[in-house]
């Protein structure tokens, strides 16, 4: 783990000309994330490593492999758009990096300040992505609706832990240390109840819960495709790894604030999924089905049993991988029409059939269809929510079925219909489209082979 993070800050640093130092940067990060997955098959990966620096263990490690993938994948989507057309490459590839490189450290962080401080930092090269490259003159208010968002709900958990830690009897601020110590802290019932709000405050407005997700859609929009990409496939799940985190941290359980948020966020889930069916806007449609797709991560976490942690481990993994190379397909769709309404993009099937294949590849991967993890994810998903109330399965029921609706409704109205009367003349396909597209799909599939990696890090 620690030579990962080496060669990430040697690439900060390539030798030769700035033309190649770009090629140089994605060969880098690509080898870093080909050796990446070997951590998931090293023996030791459920034995948690610990140091004073950094903490590594089945929770930890897929999201890092995870972030690596995803960071070459964001090089390689912006081939066209930021490489070919000399927009400011050089400075796009170093911000991608350093990104890789905060979310790394935040992901096998031991110490609770170092993962809070990285956790924040991460916001500010995604800040840079949206307003340094971004489409529309939007992206200013999109990039202040983010940071407002997320740094409003992230400043009383600072001052939480930072108070924990003085009430504690342990110096060290590292969460090794200090799992189980605050849970004699809590006294006072109603006290508990505000405890249990700030603890997660920050991480559900990462996530994002329902009704704290108004800055997602427009951070998306108006971001480019790396951008959205590293929004839906990493910085989405920092915030179920820090619930999971803060559930063992501060051995949250039994609280009348859960039961209301369980409630909550599924019924929030359906919402969101039938905005998706009205929704016009190609990427604020994929954004929604992220919020849909996030209730249900929050929750397996909020059930509390160890299947709905695994399962929303795998659900966090599906839905990187899927997002992000739905936002790829929409993104390539734009630089063909150069609109992002579904009215205008209808009739591509005519057009580019074999791009059609791919869109219906990972539409049928959202509505979580088989092989993919994420089918196995929500089979997880539904004993630990019904053994929770029985009555939860209705929105779990229908949140699964509108899944499947909207997933068919992007496909249709992006594929079928007439031929599209704004389309730009447009060469032929490129063959790094199809690369791109390839390492998307294969992980979502194949990871199905190492399940284990989800089952067995809660033992």
């Amino acid at each position: 783990m620690l030579g990962l993070v080496l060669l990430n800050i040697v690439v900060f640093f390539p030798r030769g000309l700035e033309v190649s130092s770009w090629y140089i940067r994605m060969w880098c990060i690509g080898l870093g994330a080909f050796f990446s997955i070997f951590v998931l098959y090293s023996p030791g990966l459920y034995k948690c490593f610990y140091s004073s620096w950094m903490m590594v263990d089945g929770l930890s490690c897929p999201l890092v492999v995870l972030t690596w993938w995803i960071s070459f994948l964001m090089i390689l989507a912006s081939q066209f758009s930021i490489k070919q057309k000399n927009v400011k490459f050089d400075l796009f590839s170093i911000c991608v990096i350093f990104l890789n490189l905060v979310l790394m450290l935040t992901f096998s962080s031991s110490g609770i300040v170092f993962f809070y401080v990285f956790f924040e930092f991460s916001l500010i090269p995604t800040l840079v992505l949206i307003l340094g490259w971004g489409y529309q003159p939007e992206r200013l208010q999109a990039g202040v609706y983010m940071m407002v968002y997320t740094v409003s709900a992230s400043l009383p958990l600072l001052a939480l832990i930072l108070g924990v830690s003085g009430m504690s009897s342990v110096n060290n601020l590292f969460i090794g240390h200090l799992i189980g110590c605050a849970g004699g802290i809590i006294i006072n019932s109603w006290f508990a109840e505000v405890f249990y709000i700030v603890v997660l405050g920050a991480f559900l407005v990462k996530l994002p819960a329902f009704s704290v997700h108004l800055w997602l859609p427009k951070a998306h929009v108006e971001a480019p495709v790396a951008g959205s990409m590293v929004l839906a496939g990493v910085l989405l799940k920092l915030g179920g790894y820090g619930i999971i985190r803060m559930y063992e941290f501060f051995m949250l359980k039994n609280f009348l604030v859960s039961d209301f948020l369980f409630c909550f966020c599924l019924w929030g889930g359906v919402m969101t999924s039938i905005i998706c069916v009205r929704q016009v806007d190609l990427k604020s449609l994929i954004a929604y089905s992220s919020v849909g797709h996030m209730s249900l991560v929050l929750g397996g976490t909020v059930s509390g049993t160890s299947w709905g942690w695994e399962a929303s481990l795998g659900m966090m993994l599906a839905h990187g991988l899927c997002s992000s190379g739905l936002f790829a397909l929409a993104n390539y769709s734009y630089e063909k029409v150069h609109s992002r309404s579904l009215m205008m993009m209808k009739g591509m099937l005519m057009y580019l059939p074999f791009l059609s294949m791919w869109w219906f590849l990972f539409c049928v991967v959202n509505m979580a269809a088989p092989p993919s993890i994420n089918l196995i994810s929500e089979i997880m998903l539904f004993p630990s929510i019904m053994f929770y109330s029985m009555k939860l399965i209705v929105p779990l029921g229908m949140m699964s079925f509108l899944s499947a609706v909207y997933s068919l409704f992007l496909y249709s109205a992006v594929q079928h219909g007439g031929s599209p009367k704004y389309m730009y003349p447009f060469s032929n396909t490129k063959s790094n489209v199809f690369t791109l597209m390839i390492l998307h799909w294969i992980p979502i599939n194949l990871l199905i082979l190492k399940v284990d990696i989800i089952c067995l890090w809660v033992i």
